[in-house]
């Protein structure tokens, strides 16, 4: 007697679980615990950066991630109306702009204004290293952020600018006091996502050299690394990544979930 869908989806999720139970026990009885415990997760190494990975290290990271973000944001609503804007010229730079730092890698970015700009100008960035981060971090940032925005904008129905206007509300006014805001509501989780990838891309600061008062997370791994001849540093700073990247991540699920429930 042939067997039902039903029973055939059930026998194969059977059959799965089965197979993934043996896998992970055969990997848990043939894996050298011991070794990997020296090689990755050593105790000692974790408490030599203690607390410098969380008072100095962490803190950086999240400073370099929070002004470039919020730079970037700026710039991306500025580029972003410039896209959308009547006047050609302005289009253009815009245009030009978003391309420009979206094909170049981060990384040449950071050295541009890290190496560059003082060989060229002979003067350095204002900021030191947070005003390099801060303006890398913005212009790649901001690059990405401005399609996201203008996608926004263009996604608010145009009813909502042609009332304004018929109440007598100047274009830029009705822009900042009614388009705008309701863009923002429906890119918030994408531009979380963007806030995250920052996050990430703070750690091409340690291309141009460090201090003690500027280690972020992966210099301070990197010198951990060399001096110990252990993994366990890049675990550790992983880890501190992950206490960053996870709570974002939870608020964007959130916040597709509550976008999602309003539609």
């Amino acid at each position: 007697m042939a067997m039902s869908p039903r029973r055939r989806a059930q026998l194969s999720r059977g059959i799965q679980y089965v197979l993934l139970t043996v896998i992970v026990l055969a990997v848990a009885l043939l894996t050298d615990w011991a070794t990997i415990q020296d090689v990755f997760f050593d105790p000692q190494i974790l408490r030599a950066m203690w607390p410098d990975v969380i008072t100095t290290a962490l803190k950086n990271t999240v400073l370099y991630t929070a002004c470039g973000f919020a730079f970037g944001l700026f710039l991306g609503l500025v580029l972003a109306l410039m896209r959308l804007s009547p006047v050609g010229p302005y289009r253009w730079l815009a245009t030009g702009f978003i391309e420009f730092f979206r094909g170049v890698p981060a990384l040449v970015v950071f050295i541009a204004f890290g190496l560059g700009v003082p060989l060229a100008f002979q003067r350095e960035v204002p900021g030191g290293t947070l005003g390099v981060a801060t303006l890398a971090l913005g212009m790649v940032g901001g690059a990405y952020m401005a399609e996201t925005i203008r996608a926004g904008i263009q996604a608010v129905p145009r009813g909502q600018m042609e009332a304004a206007r018929s109440l007598g509300m100047p274009h830029g006014r009705a822009m900042i006091s009614i388009v705008i805001p309701q863009a923002f509501r429906i890119i918030l989780p994408p531009l979380t996502n963007e806030l995250i990838l920052l996050t990430k891309d703070s750690s091409l600061i340690y291309v141009l050299g460090y201090t003690a008062a500027t280690l972020e997370l992966t210099a301070l791994g990197r010198e951990v690394l060399n001096q110990e001849k252990n993994l366990t540093p890049l675990v550790g700073i992983g880890l501190c990544y992950l206490m960053i990247t996870i709570p974002l991540s939870i608020v964007v699920r959130r916040m597709e979930a509550r976008a999602e429930k309003a539609r």
